[in-house]
């Protein structure tokens, strides 16, 4: 059973709501501008509807519109409010300067005002009203600017924190201000008091599918008086306030709604709400005991619950609680795609690992007992899950990650070797963000911590390798203090050693300057064999696209290829390289396969590039590097942008592929602790082989194998949505295995047993 607690951006349709709706396109599908009966019975409904809802958000004399949702009434408020500003003007006024929004609004209203500002040639300067660390506006910078502000635009509450506003201490900032005011109601509909004709309010739009009504109707108050120019122009609905014929079966769905707001029996009240919240942050707390709430409680919505777990990204736990079923988000669900920090959280004030690792539970007033019993066993269920795969305290690891693991962080990417026999490992480029996770696992699995490795010096940061040895003492990760002792030089490396045991394995050192004067690659080969070199970690020297900069302070641009044509005499040219940077997720790299993609490597490698002719044309490629999509530094210019597609199947092409290539391999992508809360369907139960289960962090330790197969063996990728398969399947087709597949949509798009394909199970 899928527990939905992703409220905020939508939620179900009510039963009532889709009764209701359905027989108004069954029976009361009349035009409600018709004036036959037919057409006159879907007026009465409207009209019915359009009345609760004056009752129940208390609109007096104010008007109330239907229309499409929350966007068209910001889109008209706006615009009414900015076209009474230009007449204004036009007539000699221009005492209004400023358009002000809360700084913590839906992106739907700066981007509101930026165009009809724009647009209407107003020219007004946009500005955000700060919020303090509660996310509550700054009422006196209001009081300063009030005089001056055209229009103000303030939400009842938030829609990520769930943050209330203070709707009178705004009021009476706004004083004696001709300003108009607009107050986002979305998420107040059912959960708050707005009295509308009780205030200065001159117009709230609302959105229906945020309270169990369907997508595509919503509403917009206007006080009396207050100035309204129609955005939607025609045949004069709504009293010419809102062309466009009624959504009729969007209306009497919210009729229904706004009726099982009275009935005293379809919503919760307050306080069974405010229970509800406090059941479920308290299994969030028992689940990560770390845990931090990122708005006060007190001051928030009893239906929403904004959160971060320090050392986890939103990403990971995002993933977590979707393996579990239980649908979360990590913001505003306009802006998820777009994976960048909370700019709400921004706004607020709090530090960068919260705003970048938020998670967002909000549930609707709908829910009953049964509903949040299962939903905070869920959430414990991933706490669970999280320790019993060495990320959180406490937990006794069913298995050890043995090998490599890659972790990254804004492109940047950590490598942790671990050796299962010898209890030993190995870090190799640290980065702070994952200090305390990398101490955690360590401790968990019972490593010793031996080397803590930098590729290369760092011209902008100092190495995070000392905070790492600190963290992992702290943690009582084994002997940890007693390697931390040894005399290391600027990288990490022990002096006096030229190799790291590693049980059956070792890790040598290859200097390589040129990205820096001390870059270097470490070679990781089987102790039997060092020779036969199984990765090379090569740092910011060789990345995937890319060469490294060379245009540091700190670089040796001359040095540069004699570094790669050393690189290529140690390890081949079918060596895995894993890098320091991997900004297009392609996970490893060859030499081969940078060849092919990268000219300059290419005549490097070949002869027909000197050392000073390469430094040139590398200098000409590095001039003007822009900053990397997470405004980071981008370590190196890069020549092959474009990854290779994946190709896509649907569970039906993979039922064939299956039929025809028996000899198929599916991989499993997901992060054990994924994993270990859902079910995976065995594909129509046609695997003659047991499912491979493969984690993405962890591809680099199966590449060799999989590259070694004949060509034509397929190998097939599925993960929770798709996104990952299709890195794994794009990675591999990069580096020659072409019969690379990802499964579309992964399981979230997998039939489910009661309309799979005949056949199919879950096991």
């Amino acid at each position: 059973m899928e527990i939905y607690l992703d409220a905020n951006a939508t939620t179900p349709v009510l039963a009532q709501a889709r009764q209701a709706a359905l027989a108004a396109m069954a029976e009361d599908f009349g035009n409600p501008s018709s004036i036959h009966s037919t057409g006159l019975k879907a007026r009465a409904l409207m009209d019915a509807v359009r009345q609760r809802a004056q009752r129940l958000l208390g609109t007096g004399g104010g008007k109330l519109l239907f229309l499409s949702g929350a966007t068209e009434g910001i889109q008209t408020s706006v615009l009414s409010a900015l076209s009474a500003l230009r007449a204004r003007r036009e007539l000699g006024d221009r005492g209004a300067e400023l358009l002000l929004y809360g700084a913590t609004e839906h992106k739907a209203v700066p981007e509101a005002l930026k165009h009809w500002n724009q647009l209407l040639g107003l020219n007004l300067d946009i500005q955000a009203i700060p919020v303090d660390r509660d996310g509550r506006h700054d009422l006196d910078f209001l009081r300063r600017h009030a005089a001056r502000a055209g229009m103000v635009c303030t939400m009842a509450a938030n829609n990520e924190t769930g943050v209330i506003s203070d709707l009178d201490g705004i009021e009476a900032a706004l004083a004696g201000s001709t300003c108009f005011w607009m107050v986002d109601g979305v998420q107040a509909l059912g959960k708050l008091s707005l009295r509308l004709a009780g205030r200065r309010i001159d117009y709230a739009p609302f959105s229906g599918h945020k309270l169990y009504a369907p997508k595509g109707i919503g509403l917009l108050y206007v006080r009396e008086a207050a100035p309204f120019t129609p955005l939607m122009a025609g045949g004069g609905q709504e009293g010419s306030l809102r062309s466009g014929t009624e959504n009729m079966s969007g209306i009497a769905a919210l009729g229904a709604v706004l009726a099982a707001l009275d009935d005293g029996r379809s919503f919760r009240d307050p306080a069974t709400l405010e229970r509800f919240r406090a059941r479920l942050a308290e299994a969030l707390q028992q689940a990560f005991p770390s845990l931090v709430f990122n708005a006060p409680l007190p001051l928030s919505l009893p239906t929403t619950l904004n959160f971060s777990v320090p050392g986890l990204s939103s990403k990971i736990l995002l993933d977590l609680f979707d393996a579990a079923d239980v649908r979360v988000s990590g913001g505003s669900a306009c802006s998820a795609a777009k994976a960048q920090p909370s700019f709400v959280l921004q706004a607020m004030g709090l530090p960068d690992w919260q705003t970048a690792s938020a998670v967002r539970l909000s549930f609707g007033p709908a829910v009953d007992e049964g509903f949040i019993n299962e939903a905070c066993a869920r959430i414990r269920a991933c706490g669970e899950a999280l320790r019993d795969s060495c990320m959180s305290p406490g937990g006794t690891p069913a298995e050890l990650g043995e090998g490599i693991t890659r972790y990254v962080v804004d492109g940047a990417c950590c490598w942790l070797i671990a050796d299962l026999a010898s209890r030993r490992a190995v870090v190799i480029d640290p980065l702070p963000e994952l200090n305390e996770r990398l101490a955690q696992t360590l401790l968990c699995q019972g490593l010793q911590l031996c080397a803590v490795l930098d590729t290369h010096s760092h011209g902008d940061h100092a190495s995070s390798a000392d905070a790492l040895w600190a963290a992992a003492i702290a943690a009582g990760a084994p002997l940890a203090a007693v390697a931390a002792a040894c005399e290391r030089d600027a990288l990490g490396w022990p002096l006096g050693q030229t190799q790291l045991s590693l049980g059956q394995q070792t890790l040598r050192r290859l200097a390589l300057p040129g990205h820096t004067a001390d870059s270097c690659a470490y070679l990781l080969s089987d102790a039997a064999s060092e020779s036969a070199v199984r990765v090379a970690f090569v740092g910011d020297t060789v990345m995937p696209g890319a060469l490294g900069r060379s245009d540091f302070l700190v670089s040796e641009p001359l040095q540069f290829a004699d570094s790669l044509r050393r690189l290529a005499d140690a390890i081949g040219p079918q060596t895995l390289l894993a890098p320091g940077h991997d900004y297009d997720n392609r996970f490893a790299t060859t030499l081969s396969a940078e060849a092919a993609a990268q000219p300059l490597l290419a005549g490097v490698l070949n002869g027909s590039l000197d050392a000073e002719a390469f430094a040139a044309r590398k200098a000409a490629l590095e001039q003007g590097l822009a900053l990397t999509e997470y405004q980071t530094l981008a370590c190196g210019a890069r020549q092959d942008a474009c990854a290779a597609a994946p190709q896509e199947l649907d569970p039906a092409g993979l039922r064939v592929l299956l039929q025809q290539q028996p000899e198929t391999i599916v991989i499993d992508v997901r992060e054990p602790y994924e994993q270990r809360l859902s079910l995976t369907p065995d594909f129509d139960g046609r695997l003659r082989t047991p499912l491979l289960a493969m984690p993405l962090s962890r591809l680099i330790n199966a590449l060799p194998e999989w590259l070694a197969l004949p060509a034509e063996t397929p190998l097939v990728f599925f993960c929770r949505s798709g996104n990952r398969s299709a890195q794994a399947a794009a990675a591999l087709r990069r580096l020659g295995h072409d019969a690379a597949y990802t499964l579309n949509g992964g399981l979230a798009l997998w039939p489910q047993p009661s309309d799979a394909l005949e056949g199919a199970l879950y096991v």
